[in-house]
């Protein structure tokens, strides 16, 4: 991580939440002084004080760190809205719901877009008895391959991981999928909606 935490992060969100250096210390069990230290870049908090210090501010942790507020506007935690972000170091694969501050090896990691498949990205989707079958058409070298498929529905995601040298291929139960996700290592984010017969 780029960054512990900064004492100008900490004077913002005790100036934001309008409280006195004193109040804050008070709330955390030290001395205005040590506040004051923490906030001219003459110390930091010891990591056993982050999450009282989140607390006193009503934010996580994450967002403590990162430096970021996070408005979370989605309240209905729909699964067709989800977001991947991928570490292109270790090929680390993580979903979120809604905004998020993530991080992977020392790397903020944003998430992907996804775009409508191309011809360089067919996948075909065939539908077998309740469950569709997923394949696309791509290499799986340890040098360009698909990293992971994705189906989600409105209230649920599946998740296959895929590695180099295997099967660019998953299953995934039909119940409400609405939309597929697949990702390039070098070339990103694709989705699309499934149909019957053959998508590309």
């Amino acid at each position: 991580m780029n960054q512990y935490v900064t004492g100008l992060s900490i004077k913002n969100l005790r100036e934001k939440n309008r409280m006195t250096q004193r109040e804050l210390a008070e709330k955390l069990g030290v001395s205005d002084k040590t506040v004051s230290k923490w906030e001219t870049g003459k110390g930091y908090p010891d990591i056993t004080l982050l999450e009282p210090i989140a607390e006193a501010f009503r934010i996580s942790v994450t967002e403590l760190i990162s430096g970021n507020t996070i408005i979370n506007a989605n309240v209905s935690a729909n699964m067709l809205r989800s977001k991947f972000y991928v570490c292109p170091i270790c090929g680390n694969v993580i979903h979120s719901m809604g905004e998020a501050a993530i991080h992977c090896h020392g790397i903020s990691l944003t998430p992907l877009e996804a775009e409508p498949t191309d011809e360089r990205h067919m996948i075909f989707i065939e539908r077998v008895e309740d469950e569709y079958y997923v394949r696309i058409d791509h290499s799986m070298t340890k040098e360009h391959y698909i990293s992971f498929v994705a189906a989600a529905s409105s209230d649920s995601i599946q998740m296959v991981k895929l590695y180099p040298e295997g099967n660019a291929e998953a299953r995934f139960k039909i119940s409400g999928v609405k939309r597929i996700f697949f990702c390039c290592n070098r070339d990103g984010l694709f989705s699309i909606e499934p149909v019957k017969g053959i998508c590309h």
